[in-house]
């Protein structure tokens, strides 16, 4: 792999959350990709919200604030990766009303839903693709936070997504298309999202890290297992896949398992641990700005996620990640080996063997804080 490393923010406006989309201010989204650039990152992530853009199953409305947005990062020399099925957003789900209320149906098995979504997908997509600087198109955020509101068989979770990811390749084939779910797909036994998805889907693997998981409660905010967690994750995804570079695209600072007092110290922890494993491609913190705490209902880890306030102040999460852009990248590093206890592709029903906390985790951060500790799979005997 290159030892150059992709260093990026998924953003989040500072203005009105993303419902700023339905008011759009270029002038507002330019403030915030100076914010970003200023810290010496190089991209940023986007989510266009699905059901504003697709209200009926027949329409398709304009992107051109998207396009606008993608632009605005360009002026500041930042790439995009855009998302597609916002979906699940910071704990809220934004669902098409074709898709709810008396027409309910799952937006993984019903025919007609999943032919909806895959003419919304081509539709942004080749608009996202327009602009030189879009580097990469995910399906969605955290797509298996959509479950069991919308039931599905990890038969059907597959061929859905794998269905989508083609819709990608064909619309916009100099991009990366992306399949993106959040850690139960590694962890939960019954999660009808499966690893072998994650590492075969899509043209790189992604995770999302966060502490939340359970992590934080083995050793606290700045313990051995919660600041190796993104590495952990990573190396057990390179681990299902080698060869096959990880982006993390997200990793986060979530109060209360990271008091305010332990940001700065987390963000370099974290980084600092993750940043020399061969394997990883690269890193979008979440987020760029924190949530206006005027917006209701949100769970209140969620406001103060942020790399900047919203009147755009950094925070030391933000110094400590300006201070990692402004390093060379250590040379991917070697060390000890440890084998994964089971075939994360061919035996998902055994994921609580690697969750956090389980005995494999607990054993791999002990070694993990000696050095560099590498998971190779499983040796799956043959007769």
């Amino acid at each position: 792999m290159t030892t150059s490393l992709r260093l990026g923010a998924n953003y989040v406006p500072s203005a009105g959350w993303f419902y700023s989309w339905l008011d759009f201010s270029a002038d507002a989204v330019r403030r915030d990709f100076a914010d970003l650039a200023g810290l010496g990152l190089d991209h940023v992530r986007v989510f266009p919200i699905w059901p504003w853009i697709q209200p009926n199953r027949g329409l398709l409305r304009p992107v051109d604030d998207l396009l606008t947005t993608l632009d605005i990062a360009a002026e500041f020399g930042l790439d995009v990766a855009v998302d597609l099925l916002q979906g699940h957003l910071s704990s809220f789900d934004f669902l098409p009303s074709w898709v709810l209320t008396w027409h309910r149906r799952s937006v993984f098995t019903d025919r007609d839903v999943r032919d909806g979504i895959a003419a919304y997908a081509a539709y942004v997509s080749e608009a996202a693709a327009s602009r030189a600087n879009v580097f990469a198109i995910t399906l969605g955020n955290e797509v298996n936070n959509l479950w069991p509101a919308n039931p599905t068989t990890p038969e059907v979770s597959r061929a859905w997504a794998a269905e989508l990811v083609e819709v990608v390749r064909e619309v916009a084939p100099g991009v990366a298309a992306l399949y993106s779910v959040y850690d139960d797909a590694w962890y939960a036994p019954d999660h009808p999202f499966h690893p072998a998805d994650a590492v075969e889907l899509g043209d790189l693997t992604t995770v999302h890290s966060w502490v939340f998981n359970g992590t934080s409660r083995i050793d606290g905010p700045l313990g051995p297992a919660t600041v190796t967690h993104a590495d952990y994750l990573v190396s057990l995804a390179a681990a299902a896949a080698l060869g096959r570079p990880v982006w993390l695209q997200e990793v986060g600072v979530p109060r209360p398992d990271v008091p305010a007092g332990d940001a700065g110290a987390f963000v370099r922890a974290t980084l600092d641990a993750v940043a020399d494993n061969p394997a990883l491609w690269g890193v979008t913190w979440w987020s760029s700005h924190d949530i206006d705490r005027s917006l209701l209902d949100f769970p209140d880890r969620e406001y103060d996620l942020g790399l900047f306030t919203t009147d755009h102040r950094r925070k030391p999460a933000a110094e400590a990640l300006a201070d990692f852009a402004a390093r060379p990248r250590p040379a991917p590093a070697t060390g000890s080996v440890v084998e994964c206890p089971i075939d994360l592709l061919a035996e998902p029903h055994r994921r609580a063997e690697v969750a956090p906390g389980s005995e494999f985790h607990r054993d791999w951060v002990r070694r993990r804080q000696a050095g560099r500790v590498a998971i190779e799979p499983a040796r799956v005997a043959t007769y």
